[in-house]
Parts: C-alpha cells; structure tokens; sequence
C-alpha cells in the first residue's frame, strides 16, 4: 500500500506530468484553445482517478494505523471495557470472496450467571458487558448487514441490571431496527411478570433451558434453585407468555444425568413451538481443558445414546435435534465485546470486535458454515405474526 502511495506521489508519475500539464495550461475562458490545454483537460479524468486512489490508499493505511489507538482509547475512557488483544497471526478467512450474510445472530452479551450448569460451553470468564448505546450501535451495523434474526443470550441476559438491559435492546430492535425475529434464551429463573408487561409486545420467542423433569436431576446438572421449583417456574412463564402473545420455545442439553429421561408427556403438556434438544458438547477453554471454569466430560454421550433419546421422542412433532456436528459451525455467535467465535477447532477464537473493524471485515473470521445452519433449520419460521398461534 505504501509502495502504490509512494509510486502515484513521485515527481516521475503520470499523475504528477498530467496535474502539472493542467496547473500550466491557459485559463479555460481563453479562445483559441492551446494544444496543451486540450490534452491536459483531455487527462483530467485520469488524473483525478489516481488522485482519489492516492485518497483511498491514504485513508485505508490511516485507519490501519488509527485501530490499535481506538481500542487503547476506548480503554482509557471506559476502563474495563475493551475486549483482550486478539492473537496475531490469526489465519485468513476461510471464503474470503463470497460475503456472509449474518441473516440470524446470537449476542451473548453477559458471560454471568446465577446458575452453575457443569456442562456450559459459554463460561463466567469476564463480567464485561457494553454499554447501552454501543451495544445498540452493533445491533444497527448488524441490521444494516442484513440481519433478520437476533437472539440474546448469555449468561443469564435476566441477570444484567434485572432484566432492563435486555429489554431495552429488545426494544430497540423490534421498534426501531424493525427486525422479523427477536429472541431470548434464558434459564428463566428471574424472569417477573411485570418485565412481560413492559416488554413482552417487542419479544417474538422466549426460550427456556430445561433439561429435566425430575428436580433431583436438576440439581445435578446445576440448575437447583433451592427450595424453588424449576419445573413449577417453567409452567408459570409458559403461562406468560401465553397471556403477553410471545412464543414459547424449550431448549435441552441432553448427557449423562438426563439421556435415559422419558419426556413425551411434559413436552406435550407444555406444546412449545419448538424444542430444541442439543447433544451436550465440549469446547475447550470454556468446559473442558485446563483454562476451563467447567469440567463438562462427565457429562458426554456418545452419538448412539443421543440417537436412542431422539428415537424415544420422535413422535413430539416440535422436536428439532441438534448433534454435535450440527452444532459446532452452524451459529454466527457474538461475544460480550462483539466479536465473532470461530468454533471451528474446537474452541472459540475471537474476531476483532465489529464495532472497531465493521461487520464484513469481523464475519470473515467466524468459521460460519451456512450449508449446515440450514441444514439444522436455522432458517424457520421466527417472527410470532407469522406464527398463527392462538393466544
């Protein structure tokens, strides 16, 4: 780039004979025309094309150059808020030429929980969530990019601030960026009524983690609430979202406590739009490995297992299975200080933010399989107008 600079700026280049030919050529009033002037004015355009390459050769290195300052500033003005550098050398993109749609995208915007699930793969390893308006500004890059679908999750999104973040971006993306679908996925544990009354008009889908119906197996896995009921708090918010008009999504983590489970007829009692059942998975550094907050092998099945569970339950027509091959590359998962997780390896290497590089440039870093995505029917029907359900 500085090569190209240096060879348009040189006293021997082109640009430089034709502007110095257009400095010294008569005024344009003047009649007759000098031969000079014709030609000058004839390479105007040429010129002006090197000039604004120059420009844009300037600003592109500028900018390369203006990135390390921007997450140093941002550091200096928000202490606490700037993502950990991200490992140089990172491997170009896998399909640098073809452009990533983020059409649905899930922001873990908080990693903090009031659960300890012993198989999470998305770790209290930061208390760092953005501010509002950022957050909201990623969202509108986003949206711009082509994003129909948003899934907040976490963590615990209820956790931050009791809710209120969580709906105001809700908010924020129904009625301004008027997307389709927007979504929650939360263990439901501090969900109240009255955030359903404020918010529940903007939501399309609450998903629900529940992996059991035996409380004793709750408590294993680490979803115990004390002396409070998981499953009594799951029929109450299936009833809240009944009466606020949002659908109600189940998601299960099937492994080692729950796998031998016969849930058909508690599936069937709560008739939610889907169920999503995932074939309980390892990442390293997040729930296995020895950087890990979590020790998630005790809980792994085998593929036959989780088809064995699946075949018990083939007859619930919501049911949408999710292996562990499905699951590894097919989400486009942003990170608290919105960057991308390219699970590809294994475990999740962070992008730049987009919010420092943009959405194009960040998504190329994803490891995002389309082809698969589909292929899982990450492509539904996910807005609740579109729904027809009776409420």
């Amino acid at each position: 780039m500085e090569t190209e600079t240096a060879s348009i700026l040189s006293p021997g280049s082109s640009a430089c004979h034709m502007l110095l030919a257009i400095k010294c050529s008569p005024r344009l009033s003047s009649a007759p025309q000098s031969a000079a002037a014709r030609a000058a004015m004839h390479c105007l355009p040429q010129a002006l094309d090197m000039l604004l390459r120059l420009l844009q050769a300037q600003l592109s290195a500028l900018w390369l150059r203006l990135e390390p300052f921007s997450c140093w500033l941002r550091g200096v003005l928000l202490p606490g808020r700037s993502p950990p550098p991200v490992e140089r050398g990172a491997k170009e993109p896998y399909d640098a030429e073809a452009p990533t749609v983020p059409t649905s995208v899930n922001y873990h915007f908080t990693r903090q929980c009031n659960y300890r699930c012993g198989f999470c793969f998305h770790t209290a390893k930061t208390s760092f969530v953005l501010p509002l308006e950022e957050a909201k500004k990623g969202l509108a890059m986003l949206k711009e990019a082509g994003m129909e679908k948003i899934n907040f999750s976490g963590g615990e999104p209820f956790l931050h601030e009791k809710g209120e973040f969580v709906g105001k971006l809700v908010q924020f993306c129904k009625q301004e960026l008027k997307l389709p679908s927007v979504s929650i996925v939360s263990n439901g544990s501090m969900i109240r009524e009255r955030w359903f009354k404020r918010y529940g008009k903007y939501l399309d889908i609450l998903a629900v983690s529940c992996d059991s119906f035996d409380e004793e197996v709750n408590v294993l896995i680490g979803r115990g609430q004390g002396n409070k009921s998981h499953i009594e708090n799951l029929k109450k918010l299936r009833k809240w979202c009944h009466d606020y008009s949002v659908a109600f999504k189940l998601n299960s983590v099937i492994n080692r406590f729950n796998v031998d489970e016969d849930m058909n007829e508690q599936i069937k009692a709560l008739n939610p739009v889907r169920w999503k059942v995932f074939q309980c998975l390892l990442i390293e550094g997040e729930n296995t490995g020895e950087d890990a907050l979590r020790e998630a092998n005790r809980f792994i099945i085998s593929d036959e297992d989780f088809e064995l569970f699946l075949d018990r339950h083939r007859e619930i027509s919501c049911l949408v299975p999710e292996s562990n091959q499905k699951m590894r590359d097919s989400y486009l998962i942003l990170d608290e200080y919105m960057r991308f997780l390219n699970c590809r390896h294994g475990r999740k290497e962070p992008s730049k933010s987009i919010l420092d590089i943009g959405v194009q440039h960040a998504i190329k870093f994803s490891g995002f399989d389309e082809k698969m995505f589909l292929n899982r029917g990450g492509k539904y029907v996910w807005s609740k107008a579109d729904m027809k359900l009776e409420w």
